[in-house]
């Protein structure tokens, strides 16, 4: 199995608690350190593509809500608004280390219909230019997921693994990992290190949505992994409050939990 240091080409999914604070505001120094940390990783020579939530999160900020909308229009409101605001910010971010990124706003029928191959065409021109791929559902006319609350975005980032031919997918969320019980209930829960197979018993210690600013819950990262493997890709689960952590993913220290199918 190879090191992670040797994966070559990267998939990252940053969810919206990384990126806004809990007033919905954007949280500038993390995201500066995400930025600065990519952007170092891909100029080691990996080839980082980057699959970020966060728009209906900005677009809040931006019209001042507290709260997310629970109306589908005002979703797509806050959606619209905030994927301006998104690449304006990673534009501008990107910029200052000299690399030049790109959006793809793409949705599931998109992903499952034969355009499927204009996707995959697209993302291998831009990525042999050096361009990081930023890629969001588009919330704006793709509503099925703004309605069920299902935090698609985790498994549109598998998914974009599996178009890309990806060595890696990295989800970074507001958890560690996956633990044995609910960290947040319990004082004792331990943290998985790894995990081989997606069973009944690991499904379990799924739990529900995280905060109010995003949709995805445990349950949603667990699809991900799953749709992961079937093209046999690995994937680390991991808290993205410090982005440099990914660092020390990179020096082969143990971070989160590693989902990596057993050889046959």
């Amino acid at each position: 199995m190879k090191n992670i240091s040797d994966r070559k080409r990267i998939v990252v999914k940053v969810g919206t608690s990384t990126l806004t604070h809990r007033t919905g505001m954007l949280n500038i120094r993390r995201v500066e350190q995400l930025v600065k940390t990519l952007a170092d990783i891909q100029n080691s020579g990996h080839e980082v593509i980057l699959v970020s939530s966060g728009a209906i999160g900005l677009g809040m900020g931006k019209l001042g809500l507290r709260e997310r909308p629970k109306d589908t229009p005002g979703k797509q409101a806050c959606a619209a608004v905030g994927q301006c605001e998104l690449m304006y910010l990673y534009d501008n971010l990107f910029a200052e280390y000299s690399i030049t990124v790109a959006q793809m706003l793409l949705t599931k029928y998109i992903l499952l219909e034969d355009r499927r191959k204009n996707v995959e065409n697209a993302m291998e021109r831009l990525i042999a230019h050096g361009v990081i791929p930023i890629i969001n559902e588009n919330d704006t006319v793709a509503i099925d997921e703004l309605e069920l609350e299902v935090g698609e975005n985790d498994s549109l980032a598998a998914t974009v693994a599996a178009i890309a031919k990806a060595d890696l997918l990295i989800i970074m969320s507001d958890i560690d990992g996956l633990y044995d019980k609910d960290p947040h209930t319990y004082d004792d829960a331990r943290l998985i290190p790894v995990v081989h197979e997606i069973t009944d018993d690991i499904r379990a210690l799924a739990g529900g949505a995280g905060t109010n600013l995003g949709t995805g819950g445990m349950i949603t990262k667990l699809n991900a992994v799953e749709i992961a493997y079937d093209s046999d890709i690995d994937v680390v689960l991991m808290n993205g409050q410090h982005p440099k952590t990914l660092y020390d993913l990179f020096d082969g220290k143990t971070v989160g939990t590693f989902f990596c199918k057993k050889p046959d």
